[in-house]
C-alpha cells in the first residue's frame, strides 16, 4: 500500500509554454563550463591548469576538507580557461571540448553485488556523488554521514515542472539500477515522491517507499514528505537526490562512463516550440537557443521560474538543471502599473484581474523591497508547520538559538519560492533562508 500526503496550502501558477511530450538531441556546445560555486559548502582546489586534456570522467578540483569529493569533467576536451574572482576565489572552469567525447574508465558493477563502500568510493570518483544532497542545511551529503533515509522526488510541481515520468519512462532500466546503488547508502528507507493524481511507471517499482503527493505546489518538495514520515532531529541527516540524477547513476553503474547528458525541458512563453532536449550539463546556451526564441527581449532562467537563477545567452546550464525557461523580461511601463486588477493578464494571489486560465507572466516585480507586513500571507501557502515571518526575521538577525527553535533545519530555500511570488514586501526569502541556513551550518556543524 502507497503512503500519501496531501496538503491544501500552496498555490499553482499555470503558465504558459508547457514543453511537448517530444524529444530531440541538443547541438553540442563549443564550451563547457564546471562552476564551483554552484556547490555549496564547496572550498575548491583545482586537479588541473590552464592548456591541460581531460577526459570526460577526470577530476577538475576536489573539496579542500574532504578531498574524496571530487567534481569531473562532463567532457573530453582542453581546460581553455579558469576565471577567479575576488581574492582569487574559482568562479569558472571552462572547457573547450574535442569533437567526439573520450571516457575515463570507471569499474563496471551490479550495485547489489557490492558494499556501501564500493558504491561510495565509485560515486566520489566520478563525480555524481555531487549529485546527492543533505538535510539540513542543504548542502552536498559529507560520504562520511549515515542518513537515517533517502529521499527522491520524481514529481516537479512547479510551474512548467519537468515531467519526470515521461523523461524517465525509456530508461525505467537505469533508473532501477540507480535505486540500487542508492539503496546501498542507508540502512534506512528510500522514498519515492510521485504525482498522485496520475499513474506511471514508478507506481511499478518494488523495494522502495512510493509516496502519492496530492495538492497543490510546493507538494512536489521533498521536505513536506521529509517532515510527515522522517522529521528532522538534531543531528539527523536525510539525503536527497533528483530522480534523473538516479538515472545517471544507474547508467554510470552499467557504462563504467560519467556521461552526464540531461534530457532538459526547454519551456515559457517565448519559445517557439517548447519540447525536451538532451544536453549535457555545463553546455553554452549560445548554441543551443538559436533559432528556438520568439525574440530576444527575454528573461533566460536555468531552472524554473520560482527557484532557478537568471542567466544570458552567453552562459552555461547549471549543474543541478533540468529546465529552461523563458519568460518575457517585463521591462515596459505600464499603464497605472501599481493596480493589480488593470491589464487583462494580471494574476494576483488576491484573485484581483482578468487573467488567462494559462498565464504570461513576466519577470517585473512590481514594486520595492518594503517591510514585512504580519497579514498571514505567507502562512496561506506554506504547508509545513512553520512560522516562515518569524523564521526570515531570525535569519535576517542571524540569531541561532531563534532559527533552530523556528525550524530552520526542516527546510530549503525551494520552500520559500512561493513567498517569493506572492509577497507583498519584495523581500528576497530565499536568499534569506540561504543565509540563515549557512550561518547555521557554521555555527552547528
Amino acid at each position: 500500500m502507497h503512503k500519501q500526503v496531501k496538503i491544501s496550502k500552496g498555490l499553482d501558477i499555470n503558465l504558459k509554454g508547457k514543453p511537448a511530450h517530444k524529444i530531440a538531441d541538443a547541438p553540442r556546445s563549443n564550451k563547457y563550463v564546471v562552476k564551483p560555486t554552484e556547490f555549496y559548502g564547496i572550498n575548491p582546489r583545482l586537479s588541473v591548469k590552464t592548456g591541460d586534456h581531460v577526459n570526460a570522467g577526470d577530476p577538475l578540483f576536489y573539496h579542500k576538507y574532504i578531498d574524496r569529493i571530487k567534481f569531473t569533467s562532463p567532457v573530453s576536451g582542453t581546460v581553455e580557461d579558469i576565471i577567479r574572482g575576488e581574492k582569487r576565489k574559482i568562479l569558472k572552469i571552462i572547457i573547450k571540448p574535442d569533437a567526439t567525447d573520450t571516457f575515463k574508465t570507471f569499474k563496471v558493477a551490479k550495485p547489489e553485488s557490492l558494499s556501501r563502500e564500493q558504491v561510495l568510493d565509485l560515486l566520489l570518483e566520478s563525480g555524481l556523488f555531487a549529485t546527492i544532497k543533505q538535510r539540513p542545511y542543504d548542502l552536498i551529503a559529507h560520504p562520511d554521514d549515515q542518513p537515517k533515509a533517502i529521499f527522491i522526488s520524481a514529481y516537479d510541481s512547479a510551474p512548467l515542472g519537468v515531467d519526470y515520468a515521461f523523461v524517465l519512462k525509456s530508461k525505467m532500466k537505469a533508473f532501477e539500477n540507480g535505486l540500487k546503488a542508492v539503496k546501498k547508502l542507508t540502512d534506512g528507507k528510500v522514498y519515492l515522491i510521485v504525482n498522485g493524481e496520475t499513474a506511471t511507471d514508478f507506481d511499478k517499482l518494488n523495494d522502495v517507499e512510493i509516496i502519492k503527493a496530492f495538492g497543490p505546489h510546493p507538494v512536489g518538495n521533498v521536505s513536506v514528505s521529509i517532515e510527515k514520515f522522517e522529521p528532522i532531529s538534531k543531528g539527523d541527516r536525510i539525503w536527497t537526490i533528483n530522480p534523473a540524477d538516479v538515472a545517471l547513476i544507474g547508467e554510470f553503474f552499467e557504462t563504467g562512463q560519467y556521461n552526464p547528458v540531461r534530457t532538459v525541458a526547454l519551456a515559457g512563453s517565448k519559445v517557439k516550440a517548447p519540447m525536451y532536449y538532451n544536453i549535457k550539463a555545463g553546455a553554452g546556451m549560445s548554441e543551443f537557443l538559436k533559432d528556438k526564441l520568439i525574440d530576444d527581449d527575454v528573461r533566460i532562467i536555468s531552472g524554473n521560474v520560482l527557484t532557478g537563477s537568471n542567466i544570458t545567452k552567453d552562459q552555461f546550464l547549471n549543474f543541478y538543471d533540468n529546465e529552461i525557461t523563458v519568460i518575457p523580461l517585463g521591462n515596459k511601463p505600464r499603464f497605472m502599473g501599481w493596480l493589480p486588477f488593470i491589464g487583462k493578464n494580471r494574476k494576483s494571489f488576491y484573485n484581483f484581474g482578468f487573467a488567462p486560465k494559462e498565464l504570461d507572466l513576466d519577470a517585473s516585480l512590481y514594486g520595492e523591497e518594503r517591510a514585512f507586513v504580519m497579514n498571514e500571507e505567507f502562512e496561506s501557502v506554506m504547508p509545513l508547520d512553520i512560522y516562515p515571518v518569524h523564521l526570515l526575521k531570525a535569519a535576517l538577525l542571524g540569531d541561532v538559538e531563534k532559527m533552530e527553535q523556528l525550524g530552520i533545519l526542516e527546510v530549503a530555500p525551494e520552500d520559500f519560492a512561493l513567498l517569493d511570488y506572492i509577497s507583498s514586501s519584495k523581500i528576497d526569502t530565499q536568499e534569506l533562508i540561504r543565509k540563515g541556513l549557512d550561518i547555521m551550518q557554521v555555527e552547528m556543524g
